[in-house]
């Protein structure tokens, strides 16, 4: 029977979108750098095994999947500076609260969150507002339990940032911009690209709580259990779950949840299995590569982004902090296999959890656009 359709007879959405993407030159180059770049970064950090050295591809694929310009000197050193400056002042400022006054430091906690939520909210760049998140809960649960642990998740953090921004500019450099068709905004191009409006003051705030309510519970529950290196990837899905929740004001959100945790963990299943078979540096940058192949076809579409890019970057997000622990856990010669299945029922539970917190959030308070007769505010974020 002929697969190819008739005339007039319309394409199935994902082979279009596949058809799409294998034509058109941005979108094919953007998903190459995605897999480059996240595959090398990936090698990179199972050589090194610095503590959390798994931050660095975290790092290099949030970059790749934005459409952003090769970074610079500058604003790879603001973007560490960004994220430095939060770890510091949340332990000089909120861990003397959370030792000696712990009611207060907690309600200081739940403030520094909003804020991260509503930055992001706001406009901000979503990688900044993720990796201050993940760096404020990092900070405040395995801080209050032991400042030598603290030290060495900051350490993770601003060499994954370095080594992670390295890898980006590596892959920037071996698959450069397409001048002549390039439809994603470059460096030299940003001035003539149409800046989005700001969000509604009031569908952000909304936004910023329904994020804030979704993660804090867990982080609370995190600094009540005294918290160790051990629980860091999964205090990294919860920040990066509510940073999601926060980007998304959709009533679909609750799914993209679940669908981004279930294909995330679908890809580190079947990895983790080859990986089982064949235990090799290269063959697991090959999957990591393989995996940024996949995913890259539904984050790119054209010259510009796939609808439903968020769910899927945070899909491969998923995989890759599910995966790496697990491997780096199999050098030491730890119980992997079960840590690695422990860790993707969490993953699981978490993403339902997120998924029916976002679903009675927005019965009890919808969106302003999904309210009839109200008018929408008229303020925006400054």
């Amino acid at each position: 029977m002929p697969t190819e359709s008739l005339p007039g007879q319309a394409k199935p959405a994902t082979t279009a979108v596949f058809s799409v993407n294998a034509h058109h030159p941005v979108a094919s180059r953007c998903i190459l750098r995605l897999a480059l770049g996240t595959a090398l970064s990936m090698g990179f950090s199972q050589i090194v095994t610095w503590p959390l050295s798994f931050i660095a591809p975290v790092f290099t694929m949030f970059l790749l999947v934005l459409p952003l310009p090769i970074p610079t000197l500058k604003s790879g050193l603001k973007l560490v500076l960004v994220i430095l400056l939060p770890l510091v002042l949340a332990a000089l400022t909120l861990l003397p609260f959370l030792e000696h006054l712990r009611p207060v430091g907690v309600l200081l906690v739940a403030l520094a969150l909003f804020y991260c939520f509503y930055f992001t909210s706001c406009g901000g760049a979503p990688v900044v507002g993720t990796f201050m998140t993940v760096g404020l809960t990092l900070v405040v649960t395995i801080g209050s339990v032991s400042i030598e642990m603290l030290l060495v998740v900051a350490q993770g953090l601003i060499l994954g940032a370095i080594f992670g921004q390295m890898f980006v500019w590596v892959a920037h450099t071996l698959l450069p911009d397409l001048k002549a068709e390039l439809g994603v905004p470059s460096a030299t191009a940003q001035s003539n690209v149409s800046v989005p409006p700001k969000p509604e003051l009031g569908e952000a705030r909304r936004k910023a709580f329904r994020a804030f309510l979704i993660t804090f519970p867990m982080t609370f529950f995190f600094l009540l259990s005294g918290a160790s290196t051990s629980w860091t990837p999964v205090m990294i899905k919860v920040a990066s779950m509510g940073q999601q929740a926060s980007i998304d004001s959709s009533r679909e959100m609750g799914r993209s949840l679940l669908e981004s945790t279930l294909w995330g963990g679908v890809g580190a299943i079947i990895a983790w299995q080859v990986l089982s078979i064949w235990p090799s540096l290269l063959m697991y940058a090959l999957l990591i590569g393989l995996a940024g192949l996949v995913f890259g076809l539904r984050i790119f579409q054209g010259s510009g982004m796939h609808p439903k890019s968020s769910m899927w970057s945070y899909a491969f997000l998923t995989m890759i902090i599910v995966l790496a622990p697990a491997v780096l856990d199999s050098q030491n010669g730890s119980a992997a296999g079960t840590a690695f299945y422990t860790r993707l029922l969490l993953f699981m539970v978490i993403a339902v959890y997120g998924s029916v917190a976002v679903a009675v959030f927005d019965t009890f308070w919808p969106s302003v656009t999904e309210q009839k007769g109200r008018k929408p505010d008229s303020d925006s974020c400054g």
